[in-house]
């Protein structure tokens, strides 16, 4: 068993979100996300078949939900669920350094 680290291995010039699944069976995935300064096209909704729940744990971000419309400004340590279907995406992250997400989804 080998012992790893969330915050290591993290690319010095990122030109795209960068995803890494940590663990992955029929039941659940559970991924790290990194971003710095990127976000979704304003017309990119993800709209997802499983829950996700996701803690930002470093830097920042702001999710925009679609129905009903609203921001979510989420600082190192905020987290939340995402129902199945809810449609979100990311509007923006810090671009001075790197935002760090835990995502796991799952199915009920």
């Amino acid at each position: 068993m080998k012992v790893k680290n969330i915050l290591a291995e993290i690319p010095e010039q990122l030109s795209n979100e960068l995803f890494s699944t940590l663990l992955q069976n029929p039941q659940i995935k559970i991924e790290r996300i990194v971003s710095k300064g990127q976000c979704d096209a304003k017309d990119k909704w993800y709209d997802q078949e499983t829950d996700e729940w996701v803690i930002l744990l470093q830097g920042a971000a702001i999710l925009e939900f679609a129905e009903p419309h609203e921001m979510k400004r989420l600082k190192s340590g905020d987290y939340l669920l995402i129902p199945a279907h809810k449609k979100h995406r990311v509007d923006w992250t810090d671009f001075q350094q790197e935002s760090i997400w835990l995502a796991i989804h799952f199915a009920k």
